[in-house]
């Protein structure tokens, strides 16, 4: 029986990592110059780290983990970032020690969420979490590094959408107002919205049903209930983007699906996405540290979707310049009785030596390891016969011009490693 992947599951295939690598390559050296160290979080983690922190209202909780038991505990696969690493964070006594971390990660998380364009059961994130201060300049690092990705990738066309969900206080008075002007409006909502109406309000501004955002439309917005402090740190952030010329949009309507955040809060979406626009999102969320049994300490992050960049510069016509996979330096070719081993010896020496080389392993004609050498793009070909072997020579074809010379055997090496002199003519 031939089987399959589970639908929401894709195999990255060969040809198709060398894009990954691209974009991972260039987020981690940017993540870098910016300080941030590389972590790896547990595939799985305990249940409650997720169910505590994102949100008992959240989709991801109420429909969107994968769960599994061992006797009895409860386990999930990671469906975001930022909990895990604030667990980490805590479990390692960081507040103690270095309470000031800047951490990024590059992995897949794991979502039951139906499947479509830009959203699968596993997808992949690249994340960043500073964790143990408040400064809202650093939230404005964070939107720029982003950015600066977004704009080292050849991503254009992107934007960056703000609000702040300000603090707890300012969430109370900004539920009342919502509670009074959504309660008459109650019978025109989805389903979905009339059950947050009791459990998370908030979440109803989130809800892309157009009936329900067609409600919300009509009541205030959460800057109008805004405390001095929260509002204060919020035109810090917004300066913060103004001195690095980072431009920005302030959407008021604009909430984020997980209970962790506090203040501002920022969404990077772009149109060759299609419904699901968002390329990734994140926020400040400066009560989780001291939520999950820490000390008073702020924190700020953003998880940008991998696949969703891809998609997004597919759709801009860039992938091509991303697919390119590490080129052979050389393909090695045998022709003759006796050749194969020798050559095989070769290819082990030079490979030890810093090259990437291949060779035939299905025993195929002189004419077949010419092409596979063709497709290769390597920019040589060793071709050893038994004449070259009796003079311990080698012949060296140069694939652009095919100029062809005779070296020997124990300086191919020397002469093919990057750097080296002029070949011989």
């Amino acid at each position: 029986m031939l089987l399959s992947a589970p639908a929401g599951i894709d195999d990255i295939l060969p040809e198709q990592v060398a894009r990954w690598r691209f974009v991972e390559d260039k987020a981690r050296e940017l993540f870098a110059r910016y300080g941030y160290s590389e972590i790896r979080l547990p595939l799985f983690e305990d249940l409650r780290v997720f169910v505590h922190n994102v949100g008992e209202t959240s989709d991801i909780v109420e429909k969107g983990m994968f769960t599994f038991d061992s006797g009895e505990d409860h386990y999930c696969l990671r469906p975001e970032g930022t909990a895990a690493a604030v667990r980490a964070y805590l479990q390692h006594n960081y507040p103690k020690t270095r309470p000031f971390q800047k951490w990024h990660y590059i992995g897949p998380m794991f979502r039951h969420e139906r499947a479509q364009k830009g959203r699968k059961w596993q997808f992949h994130q690249l994340g960043v979490e500073a964790l143990g201060a408040s400064d809202p300049l650093l939230d404005a690092e964070i939107i720029a590094l982003a950015g600066h990705l977004f704009d080292e990738l050849g991503l254009s066309g992107y934007r960056t959408v703000l609000n702040t969900l300000g603090c707890g206080d300012c969430r109370d008075r900004y539920r009342r107002t919502l509670q009074e002007q959504l309660g008459p409006q109650r019978g025109r909502l989805c389903a979905d919205c009339q059950r947050r109406m009791d459990r998370n309000i908030f979440r109803v501004l989130d809800c892309k049903q157009e009936a329900c955002q067609a409600v919300s439309a009509g009541t205030s917005t959460l800057q109008e209930a805004l405390c001095g402090n929260c509002r204060s740190h919020f035109e810090a952030t917004l300066q913060g983007l103004r001195i690095l010329e980072i431009p920005y949009e302030i959407n008021p309507r604009l909430v984020r699906g997980l209970d962790y955040y506090t203040g501002p809060v920022f969404e990077f979406v772009h149109p060759g996405l299609g419904a699901q626009s968002a390329l990734g999102a994140g926020g400040r969320y400066d009560n989780l540290i001291a939520e999950n049994g820490g000390p008073a300490l702020g924190g700020a992050g953003f998880a940008l979707g991998l696949e969703r960049i891809l998609i997004a510069l597919e759709a801009l016509g860039q992938t091509q310049a991303l697919a390119a996979s590490p080129a052979l330096h050389a393909f090695l070719v045998s022709i003759g009785p006796g050749t194969r081993e020798p050559l095989f010896q070769l290819a082990g020496k030079l490979r030890r030596g810093g090259l990437r080389v291949d060779l035939d392993h299905e025993g195929r004609s002189v004419k077949a390891q010419m092409r596979s050498a063709n497709r290769s793009a390597a920019p040589f070909v060793l071709v050893l016969g038994c004449d070259e072997l009796a003079q311990g020579q080698i012949t060296l074809k140069r694939m652009d011009t095919g100029q062809e010379s005779k070296i020997p055997l124990d300086s191919v090496l020397s002469v093919l490693r990057p750097g080296a002199a002029d070949l011989p003519g």
